[in-house]
């Protein structure tokens, strides 16, 4: 299965917090490794922002909760996603199917 889990940062209090919570999750990423269980196929930040986005796939969903887990400074928003090909392919099967109902 295929996630495409977006983050931003939580709101925090004051700058120094803010700035606390920075170095934080720095100090954290650091010694953060992608399980080995799972396959990245993108992970990216938004320029300018404190979020991104990361492609990710993996059989067991418990993966990606520990993944979101270990980041409580972070909002994810987690959404299984299949590929194009695929979609549009039982899209298809489904048109043809409803089209062969009778009227």
């Amino acid at each position: 299965m295929k996630y495409m889990i977006n983050w931003n940062e939580r709101p925090q209090g004051s700058a120094i917090e803010y700035e606390n919570v920075q170095k934080r999750i720095l100090e954290i990423f650091q010694h953060w490794e992608i399980p080995s269980e799972a396959k990245v196929h993108a992970f990216v930040v938004r320029v300018g922002e404190w979020g991104g986005s990361l492609l990710l796939e993996a059989d067991d969903p418990l993966v990606v909760h520990k993944a979101c887990s270990t980041f409580p400074a972070f909002q994810f928003d987690v959404r299984q996603v299949v590929d194009i090909q695929d979609a549009v392919r039982v899209e298809m099967e489904a048109i043809k199917w409803r089209d062969e109902l009778p009227s």
